[in-house]
């Protein structure tokens, strides 16, 4: 698995620098037919034999890239995305790909002059000046990218991710949270299941103390169930308000969606402590320490249970842990010296 890890990060830099090789955009010479992802579901396999009968054919590399993207497969994507370009670089929608998967990793030179080129080629393109307008909210640059989510608007008034980059430029201006609410409940009254804004939605509502935030962290989660931060979200709104039970009983559901999710784990853990189920907390936090070996705050909570439980010696030893993965972990010295050590 590491060795697979290591394999696509090298893989994607290596291609970040060929398709950064020429002064203007130029796509990638390289290829991977034999790379076993592309067998990986029927659909990648059909796709990779047509392209074995049509080896130049722009619109299956496309399309193939799409697929690996969707799969997590970034760098085959990247390479498949670079030959669609290579066999026909007249469509703005490949140039546009390239772009949306480099800002996706954080280059936003790279990721702009690829969009600059879908918007030469096609300046209708929506998709691409919402793509730069996202790169201008990443980079703070308000005006411009109001600028570009304007131009989408004029032309399609119904684009809900438009609405959703409004919202997201005045949730960071001081005193826009109503504007912000506007344009996040309008892009979700376009598009009912848009997670993203839901999540926003219930975020503002949470701040202001408002129960609704309880529907929409729901909405969001029914959205997309492969996230489980508006559940967690949920949870802490609970939390928060001293309604533990509850908090317990969402927290619970986040691990049922996604086991490894140490914070749920950990927050359970915290909730257990405070009500002084000390054994029961020790459990969670031990189940924080299984999947996340380095996590000092799960040593240190899980050393305080020990202690409170009298077991000084696992509780020097949580402490000792906590410690050695941070030294500078104040509670843990404290609980040492309570100990004698």
């Amino acid at each position: 698995m590491i060795k697979t890890k290591l394999y696509t990060l090298l893989l994607l830099s290596v291609m970040i620098c060929l398709l950064h090789a020429c002064s203007s955009p130029s796509p990638s010479q390289q290829t991977a037919e034999s790379h076993p992802a592309l067998t990986q579901t029927p659909a990648l396999k059909a796709i990779t034999e047509k392209l074995a009968k049509s080896p130049e054919n722009a619109r299956l590399y496309y399309e193939r890239g799409v697929l690996l993207q969707q799969l997590k497969q970034d760098s085959l994507a990247l390479m498949d995305f670079g030959n669609a370009v290579k066999y026909d670089s007249t469509k703005a929608e490949y140039y546009s790909a390239v772009g949306d998967l480099l800002f996706e990793h954080k280059d936003l030179d790279g990721s702009l002059k690829w969009i600059k080129k879908a918007i030469e080629l096609n300046p209708d393109d929506m998709k691409a000046h919402l793509k730069i307008a996202k790169m201008f909210v990443y980079l703070e640059d308000y005006p411009n990218a109001f600028r570009e989510i304007n131009k989408v608007l004029r032309e399609n008034a119904m684009t809900p991710e438009a609405y959703f980059l409004k919202g997201m430029i005045y949730k960071n201006i001081a005193d826009s949270s109503n504007k912000a609410l506007s344009s996040f409940l309008t892009a979700v009254q376009i598009m009912p299941d848009y997670h993203d804004a839901l999540l926003q939605i219930g975020m503002i509502y949470d701040k202001r103390n408002d129960s609704a935030a309880l529907l929409y962290y729901q909405n969001a989660f029914n959205a997309d169930t492969t996230d489980v931060s508006p559940l967690y979200a949920k949870g802490m709104y609970y939390q928060t308000r001293n309604r533990v039970e509850e908090a317990k009983q969402v927290y619970q559901q986040c691990i049922v969606h996604q086991p490894n999710f140490t914070d749920a784990y950990f927050n359970w853990g915290y909730l257990l402590l405070q009500q002084d189920s000390f054994s029961k907390a020790v459990l969670q936090f031990g189940n924080v320490i299984k999947i996340a070996p380095d996590n000092a705050k799960a040593y240190y909570n899980r050393g305080l249970c020990k202690e409170l439980m009298n077991n000084n010696v696992e509780a020097i030893a949580d402490y000792t842990s906590a410690l050695n993965i941070n030294k500078d972990y104040t509670e843990a010295k404290e609980g040492l010296k309570r100990l004698g050590k």
